[in-house]
């Protein structure tokens, strides 16, 4: 049995420093789905709520960032009962590995789900090795 290599390992850093308290919250408030859909991956994240305009995927070597902010409402003439839905600029980190083609990532903003798809990288993809028989390998060796 082959053993198949996920090039994502993800890590959720602790953005405090850089973002304050409610970084922490960032995997709770942007769950992901990751699968492998024939030569790329498809990552799908939930970012309900997030103002479109601040939604930023960026790649450096090899750490994926996306990065979104939700507006608090504020109002000055209301009572709030419950205000459960957080506010703020919220980060997400994977890290990933060799095997994808970074430069050529794609995503787009539907619903509240942000959609990045990783097409995987030429020389990563498998391909079959043709393998010479007999007097047809010992006629390429003499030539």
């Amino acid at each position: 049995m082959a053993t198949r290599i996920d090039p994502f390992q993800e890590i959720d850093r602790l953005m405090g420093q850089v973002f304050g308290a409610q970084a922490g919250r960032a995997a709770a408030t942007m769950p992901i789905d990751l699968y492998r859909d024939g030569d790329h991956y498809v990552l799908h994240v939930d970012l309900p709520g997030a103002d479109p305009g601040t939604i930023d995927v960026n790649v450096e070597d090899r750490t994926l960032t996306i990065r979104a902010e939700r507006t608090a409402r504020t109002q000055s003439d209301v009572q709030w009962v419950a205000k459960e839905r957080p506010a703020g600029t919220y980060a997400r980190q994977l890290m990933v590995g060799q095997g994808l083609a970074l430069d050529n990532i794609s995503a787009t903003y539907n619903d509240g789900v942000l959609t990045l798809t990783i097409p995987v990288a030429e020389e990563a993809k498998p391909r079959r090795i043709e393998v010479q028989h007999g007097s047809t390998a010992q006629q390429s060796i003499e030539a």
